[in-house]
C-alpha cells in the first residue's frame, strides 16, 4: 500500500512538472509571437520548427542586448531627414542612384544608432530585436533593389523599394505617427 502511495504521488509529481514546462514555454511563445510579430513567422518558416526558430529570436535579442543602440539626436535626425527628402526628390531623375542612395542613407543611421552593418542578413536579425514590423520593409527593400541591379526590375519596382526604405527609416528615427499599442511584453532570454 505504501508503494503504491509513493508510485502515485511521484506519478503527480512529474505530471506537475511536465505540465508546468509545457506552459512556460507556451508563455515564451507567446511572448516571442508578440513582441517580434511577423518575424516570428519568417523565423519559424525559416527554420521550420518551433524550438529552433525560438531560441533564434532569442538570439538575436542577446546579440543586441550587448550592443550599444542609441537614439539620434534631434538635430542629426533633422539633418537625415533633410537628406532622405532630397534622396526622394533625386528619384525622378535617377531611380537607380535615388535608391542606391536610400540604402547607403539607411546603412548610416544604423551605424549611428549602434547597430552593426555590412552584411544584409545580420542587419536584418539585428534590426528585427527593436523593429520587428519595419525589417519585413528592408527585407522587401532589398529583394527589390537586387532584383533591379540584375536586370529583372522596373521603375515601378523601385517606387516601391523607396515607399519600403521610406518605412524602416520612418521607424528608425521614431517619424511614424505614434500609434496605440500596448506595451511589449520582456522577451526573456531563456530557452
Amino acid at each position: 500500500m505504501n508503494d503504491a502511495i509513493w508510485l502515485i504521488a511521484g506519478v503527480i509529481v512529474v505530471v506537475a512538472i511536465a505540465a508546468a514546462v509545457y506552459a512556460a514555454q507556451r508563455m515564451r511563445s507567446r511572448q516571442l509571437r508578440t513582441h517580434f510579430g511577423p518575424e516570428y513567422d519568417h523565423a519559424l518558416e525559416g527554420f521550420g520548427q518551433r524550438r529552433a526558430a525560438e531560441r533564434a529570436l532569442l538570439d538575436r535579442a542577446r546579440r543586441v542586448d550587448k550592443l550599444e543602440i542609441r537614439a539620434l539626436p534631434p538635430l542629426r535626425r533633422d539633418e537625415l531627414l533633410a537628406r532622405w527628402q532630397a534622396v526622394q526628390a533625386q528619384f525622378v531623375d535617377d531611380p537607380d542612384g535615388a535608391v542606391r542612395e536610400a540604402h547607403a542613407l539607411l546603412v548610416t543611421v544604423m551605424r549611428e544608432q549602434g547597430y552593426p552593418t555590412g552584411r544584409f542578413d545580420e542587419e536584418v536579425e539585428l534590426l528585427s530585436v527593436h523593429h520587428p514590423a519595419a525589417v519585413q520593409h528592408y527585407r522587401a527593400a532589398h529583394r527589390l533593389a537586387d532584383d533591379r541591379a540584375r536586370g529583372r526590375g522596373i521603375t515601378e519596382d523601385l517606387r516601391q523599394a523607396m515607399i519600403h526604405y521610406r518605412a524602416l527609416f520612418d521607424d528608425l528615427l521614431h517619424l511614424a505617427a505614434p500609434r496605440a499599442q500596448a506595451p511589449r511584453p520582456e522577451v526573456r532570454h531563456e530557452v
